[in-house]
């Protein structure tokens, strides 16, 4: 069987790329299946060089698409380098905006600032919240990066500001009433917009993070 590499959702052409993650999150797909979502089976043998990858993107076409959504089974910022180069090529060659849907802890796992090298390139970036504080968020994500994860988030999606036209803040709705609220306070006082997804979605509807 191949590797799936892109996948449609909707209007959406969405590009998988690693299996990797620096969260272990309670509420994954990852922990509730064997790496079928949206009836795709996103498990890789092995990660996609990024020559592979754009061949993947080549095979589609292109125009149908609103845009391009780097979120798959795992973490893309795992491999930031590559996306950084990926993004790149798609640029010289396509017009169509390019979204991340990330767990926001790329400068933790890079161990510096890249958002810098996103300018120009990505047009949206979608960062899981889905915790009103540092220790919630350690419950819930089970992040390699323990207590630290959640600052850490948010420090890269406010400087994602400076670079990225637009930066969201995501939740999912397991967790109470009350913490969405608490969570969009946060999003709130730091200018970033913010919004709730489903959790069934998530296993069903959209790969969305």
């Amino acid at each position: 069987m191949s590797m799936v590499i892109t996948y449609e959702v909707k209007n959406s052409l969405y590009l998988n790329i690693t299996n990797r993650c620096s969260n272990n999150c309670t509420f994954c797909v990852r922990n509730n299946s064997v790496g079928v979502v949206v009836g795709f089976n996103l498990w890789l043998e092995k990660e996609p060089t990024v020559d592979e990858v754009l061949e993947d993107i080549q095979k589609r076409e292109i125009s149908k698409y609103k845009e391009l959504v780097f979120c798959g089974y795992g973490e893309p910022m795992m491999r930031t380098y590559d996306l950084i180069e990926i993004c790149k090529q798609l640029k010289d060659k396509y017009t169509i905006p390019i979204r991340i849907n990330t767990n926001g802890q790329a400068n933790l796992i890079n161990e510096k600032d890249i958002t810098p090298q996103l300018e120009g390139l990505v047009d949206s970036i979608s960062i899981s919240m889905n915790a009103k504080d540092k220790y919630e968020y350690e419950e819930l994500c089970l992040s390699e990066f323990g207590e630290t994860a959640f600052e850490g988030m948010l420090d890269f999606a406010t400087k994602c500001k400076k670079y990225i036209p637009e930066v969201t803040f995501s939740v999912v709705d397991l967790i109470s009433r009350e913490d969405i609220q608490a969570c969009r306070q946060i999003a709130e006082g730091l200018n970033i917009d913010f919004r709730v997804r489903h959790y069934l979605s998530i296993h069903f509807l959209s790969p969305s993070k």
